[in-house]
């Protein structure tokens, strides 16, 4: 893996929320505080079903007061504006689908004007809404992405979390979920997990694996019996069992 900064292209399913009603809808429907948010900026977030289990994990940024863009992973944008679409009654907000091909940086050493933070948003890992390639920093591989996607322990949907999944499980609840907000489906689940400290039945990790592992494979980490989900040489995240 190469430590230099490096960028890779990124194709995000995006969805764009305009409207008079757009910023609190949007609020009472994800697990992050929306309607706090200011022009320019960008949280993580979940999106559930009333029962608490995963429809999506959503990254959202604020463009203008009622202008919102929601980015996912390529192929889950039609199930999140599905599920978006199914509790929008009586609002105005308009939600338009599209596929757009940006830039994804890693490695970053130095803030990056017009970048959107990415993962865990402690500015080494950022995304431009743009395809130009970046003159100044070397092209990484896919494979260079996916180890520091790896490492830094954040979930792809349908790969390393799914709709059977819980939000406890994806490991980035910290981050994504606001446990000051108001009321939106899926909250009673996560607020009585945390309130009782229950643990998920799996828990997503980072784990150093040995060579010849593979993806589906049973490991051990630390007693506990688990599946790999995401893989890059040693570097693997693992579906580790309660």
């Amino acid at each position: 893996m190469t430590s230099e900064t490096f960028w890779v292209p990124l194709q995000r399913d995006v969805i764009t929320a305009t409207g008079a009603d757009a910023r609190t809808y949007l609020h009472s429907q994800l697990s992050q505080d929306v309607a706090g948010m200011r022009i320019g900026e960008t949280r993580q977030s979940l999106l559930l079903q009333p029962t608490g289990k995963l429809d999506g994990i959503i990254r959202i940024t604020c463009i203008e007061g009622e202008t919102f863009v929601l980015d996912v992973d390529p192929g889950c944008g039609e199930a999140v504006l599905a599920r978006l679409n199914r509790f929008k009654i009586r609002v105005k907000v308009e939600l338009a689908l599209s596929r757009e091909n940006w830039l994804a940086v890693r490695n970053v050493v130095t803030p990056m004007p017009g970048s959107i933070p990415a993962w865990r948003c402690d500015g080494s890992a950022v995304d431009l809404r743009s395809e130009s390639a970046l003159a100044e920093f070397v092209q990484g591989s896919i494979d260079d992405y996916e180890r520091a996607r790896i490492i830094a322990a954040w979930p792809t949907m349908n790969v390393d979390v799914s709709e059977a999944s819980i939000p406890a499980e994806t490991g980035i609840i910290d981050l994504a979920v606001s446990f000051t907000k108001g009321c939106y489906p899926g909250q009673e689940l996560v607020e009585r997990m945390d309130s009782r400290g229950s643990i998920a039945p799996r828990q997503l990790r980072y784990v150093q694996v040995g060579e010849g592992a593979v993806v589906g494979q049973e490991v051990e980490h630390e007693g506990r019996q688990g599946i790999i989900t995401s893989l890059s040489g040693p570097h693997a995240l693992v579906a580790l069992k309660r």
